[in-house]
C-alpha cells in the first residue's frame, strides 16, 4: 500500500483531500470528497451506500493509503456476531497448555486458568484490532456490506462505534485511546437502521459520470490506448441504461478494460464484445440479451456518439 511507512495529517481542505485521492488513484466527485472531508475533520463515521461496484470500499482503502494508516476490514455476512467480529480464545492453544500442565501434574487451577484466558491467547479481530494503538495513527475501520448483518448486530455496532470501547469478560473494558477513521458500507441488499444511520455521515455512492469513469479508467488503467477506453466507458454507460438485472459498476468497467488489453484488443467490435460480456456482466441472462445484433447496435450507436 503506497503512504502505509509513514502518517500523514488529515488534508486541510476538501481540495487536498480531492487531490490526495487521486495520488492514490481514487477521483474523487465534489460531494463525496466534500462528506468524507467532513467525516475526517469531525472524526465521525461515514455510512456510504450504492450499487455495488461504485467504488464505496476502494475509498477506504485509498484514504487508509493517503494517510499512512493501517487498514482494517470488517467483512460482513448473514449471522456475523459480536463474538466473531471481537475476540475468539484459541481453544487449541488452551487444549495443549491444559495437557502439558497435566503432564507436570501441576495443580494450581487457578493459576493456570489465568493464563489461559491471557493477551497470549486472545485472537484479535478485526473490532477489537481497531480499538489497539497504533504507531502509524488511528487505524481506517471499514465494516464492508453492513446490509448483510442482522439488527442485533446493529445494536451492538451501535454501542461500539459510540463509545469505542470493547468488553472482553475475562480481560475486562478496552477502550481505543484514539477513535479509529470508521467506513461503513451498504450494497443497500436491506435497509439499514436509522439509528445507525444517525451516528453517521451519509453518502450516496451513484455510478460516475462519463467524463468522471473516464478519469477513474485512466488512473487505474493507464496503459490502455484513448480511443479504447473512450468506447469502454461509453459501452459501459449505455449498458447502464438497458433493462439489465444487474448493471455493470466501475468495478467491471476496469476489469473490462484489463481484460480487453490482455487480449490486445485495439478496439471494441461486435465479436470482441461476445467473448468478454463476463468482465462486465454477472447473470447469463444479461449476456444472452447482449449477444448477437444487440451488442452491435450499442456499439454503433456510442461510435455514432463518440464521431
Amino acid at each position: 500500500m503506497r503512504g502505509s511507512s509513514h502518517q500523514t495529517a488529515i488534508p486541510p481542505s476538501i481540495d487536498a483531500l480531492r487531490t490526495g485521492l487521486s495520488a492514490e488513484g481514487y477521483i474523487c466527485g465534489k460531494s463525496l470528497g466534500t462528506v468524507a472531508y467532513l467525516a475526517l475533520s469531525l472524526g465521525r463515521p461515514l455510512f456510504l451506500e450504492g450499487e455495488a461496484g461504485t467504488g464505496k470500499t476502494e475509498i477506504a482503502k485509498s484514504i487508509a493509503a493517503m494517510l499512512g494508516r493501517r487498514l482494517i476490514r470488517l467483512q460482513c455476512y448473514e449471522g456475523l456476531d459480536a463474538a466473531s467480529a471481537v475476540y475468539e480464545w484459541n481453544f487449541a492453544a488452551q487444549m495443549v497448555t491444559i495437557r502439558a500442565s497435566e503432564a507436570v501434574g501441576s495443580a494450581d487451577r487457578a493459576s493456570l486458568t489465568a493464563d489461559l484466558f491471557s493477551q497470549d491467547y486472545l485472537i484479535e479481530r478485526p473490532l477489537l484490532q481497531a480499538m489497539r494503538p497504533h504507531p502509524e495513527g488511528a487505524p481506517v475501520l471499514l465494516i464492508d456490506e453492513i446490509d448483510r448483518t442482522d439488527e442485533p448486530f446493529e445494536a451492538f455496532l451501535l454501542e461500539a462505534l459510540s463509545d469505542f470501547q470493547v468488553t472482553i469478560p475475562e480481560l475486562g473494558q478496552i477502550k481505543a485511546p484514539e477513535p479509529p477513521i470508521v467506513i461503513l458500507t451498504s450494497n443497500r441488499t436491506r435497509e439499514v437502521h436509522d439509528a445507525l444511520k444517525r451516528r453517521c455521515l451519509y453518502h450516496w455512492v451513484d455510478y460516475p459520470d462519463i467524463t468522471r469513469e473516464m478519469a477513474i479508467l485512466r488512473a487505474r488503467v493507464p496503459q490502455a490506448a484513448d480511443t479504447l477506453s473512450r468506447e469502454v466507458v461509453a459501452f459501459v454507460q449505455r449498458l447502464r441504461s438497458e433493462d439489465l438485472f444487474k448493471k455493470p459498476g466501475v468495478a467491471e468497467t476496469i476489469d473490462w478494460a484489463k481484460c480487453l488489453l490482455a487480449l490486445d484488443v485495439i478496439e471494441l467490435s461486435p465479436e470482441v464484445i461476445a467473448d468478454t460480456l463476463g468482465a462486465i456482466l454477472k447473470y447469463q441472462d444479461d449476456i444472452a440479451r447482449l449477444q448477437g445484433s444487440e451488442a452491435k447496435r450499442i456499439l454503433d450507436e456510442i461510435r455514432a456518439d463518440l464521431g
